[in-house]
């Protein structure tokens, strides 16, 4: 059993699909978790459908609604680190990195869950990996906790190997699917599963497993 896992995301959803399933499978094993994403999303362009968000109170909205994902999932301790959306791989890399540093200090975590860096997609994914593995690196070899990411950009295996770490998470499918719902502004239930609901096995094929790659430092 991990002793402390910590989660660097930058926004909220990043965890919902990628990692609730484990997070939760984690949290029934008695494991603590702590939460840390960078932004409130608050340049998503989706504002609900029908929309009941606009680009002012849409941070407040995407807040409560990490909240919510994170009670579905069983998480208690969330860290709102106040960075820009669409603006981590422009903020003070000092700034950023010490931040990381901090929590790592603090928390001391025997697994630390992030993206991927360069392998993905969206610049704020691929800056907030670089952060956590540069923060990460600053520690004693003997020191660092083991770092899962998650990567999906085009042709990542090709760069990157297949994943080393499978989990299947069907067993936790119901909080799983909560914490999507849970952000409603973003993936509304049409837009997720498409205009017909999907079948149970469906859902189990297309959600039930998790899949992070190890980083290996140099």
């Amino acid at each position: 059993m991990e002793k402390h896992i910590l989660v660097v995301l930058p926004h909220p959803d990043d965890e919902a699909f990628g990692t609730a399933g484990t997070l939760a499978m984690h949290i029934q094993q008695g494991t603590k978790i702590t939460y840390a994403c960078l932004t409130l999303g608050e340049m998503g362009r989706n504002m609900g459908i029908p929309p009941f968000a606009n680009r002012v109170t849409l941070p407040d909205i995407r807040k409560q609604e990490l909240e919510a994902s994170c009670r579905a999932i069983g998480i208690h301790d969330l860290r709102l680190l106040g960075f820009h959306d669409k603006m981590i791989e422009f903020e003070d890399k000092q700034l950023l990195d010490s931040r990381i540093e901090e929590l790592l200090k603090e928390l001391q975590p025997s697994l630390v869950i992030t993206f991927y860096p360069g392998y993905s997609v969206h610049p704020d994914h691929d800056a907030c990996g670089a952060a956590v593995i540069r923060a990460i690196e600053k520690l004693p070899a003997d020191k660092r906790p083991v770092v899962h990411c998650m990567a999906f950009s085009k042709d990542h295996e090709q760069a990157i190997g297949r994943p080393d770490v499978v989990i299947d998470v069907k067993s936790y499918l119901k909080q799983k699917m909560a914490s999507i719902q849970s952000h409603r502004s973003q993936f509304q239930a049409a837009e997720l599963m498409g205009r017909n609901s999907l079948s149970d096995q469906e859902i189990q094929a297309r959600f039930g497993t998790e899949r992070f790659w190890t980083y290996r430092f140099d």
